[in-house]
């Protein structure tokens, strides 16, 4: 004779189902939020070793190795390779950025998506108002190699340069992955997306406006609010307050 089954078995299995299902699917997200959380801790690591003074000595050797040897205050290499890097530290500028946050939100108005246009533009004016609060309270000094001297803030902890380009390449480079059906078209927008940024990065070290560590973190702080930017987007369109995209 058969034993007679626990009652309620028939429904907890659905039940545990769902929600394995539902894990599944927001993995993905997961994933992306442990991101953000390893970028924010990278960041805050860096900053308790620049206080601390720790990252003085890698910082000023990784400079030194992008200088002239007979004269430090001149960038090694040939003519046409500093030119290059001053052209690619400009992608990085308030002007061309300011451009192409405009450029992008006029694209998203014409795609009728006018709340994401505004998430894009707070997004972008919430980077620039962290990077600002960043540098002025850790007030770190800038190298002594400053090339183009004239035209910086005395401030160097993060790169702001690289902050910025983080948050607005990277954040751009989501909202427009999304517009495409493509995965291809995605995945070769965010790569350029990253490598811009990384360029960028790179050509501040080179120009000697930056130490390294001002560049590192000036990517991680802004890869952060770039991924925490996009989730916000993503709660926001599952909730129907932001246009799908």
């Amino acid at each position: 004779m058969n034993s007679p089954r626990p009652q309620g078995t028939h429904t907890r299995f659905p039940a545990r189902l769902r929600t394995l299902l539902n894990i599944r699917r927001e993995w993905p997200l997961l994933l992306v939020l442990m991101l953000a959380a390893a970028a924010t801790w990278l960041f805050i690591e860096l900053a308790d070793e620049v206080i601390d003074g720790s990252t003085t000595a890698i910082d000023q050797h990784l400079l030194i190795l992008l200088r002239d040897p007979e004269d430090p205050t001149k960038m090694a290499g040939p003519r046409w390779l500093q030119e290059m890097m001053r052209d690619f530290t400009g992608l990085g500028s308030t002007g061309v950025l300011t451009l192409v946050t405009l450029s992008a939100a006029g694209f998203l108005l014409l795609e009728r998506k006018r709340h994401a246009t505004v998430l894009l533009l707070i997004s972008v004016l919430g980077g620039v108002l962290l990077s600002n609060a960043l540098k002025l309270a850790f007030a770190r000094p800038r190298p002594p190699f400053a090339d183009i001297a004239p035209l910086i803030t005395p401030a160097s902890f993060p790169s702001g340069h690289s902050m910025m380009s983080a948050v607005v390449y990277l954040t751009i480079g989501a909202i427009v992955a999304r517009l495409r059906p493509d995965p291809r078209v995605g995945a070769f927008v965010l790569t350029l997306s990253i490598l811009v940024t990384v360029i960028v990065g790179i050509s501040r070290i080179y120009l000697g406006v930056h130490w390294p560590t001002d560049v590192l973190a000036g990517w991680a702080v802004g890869a952060a609010w770039a991924i925490l930017c996009w989730l916000v987007a993503l709660l926001l369109q599952r909730r129907g307050d932001i246009e799908r995209t």
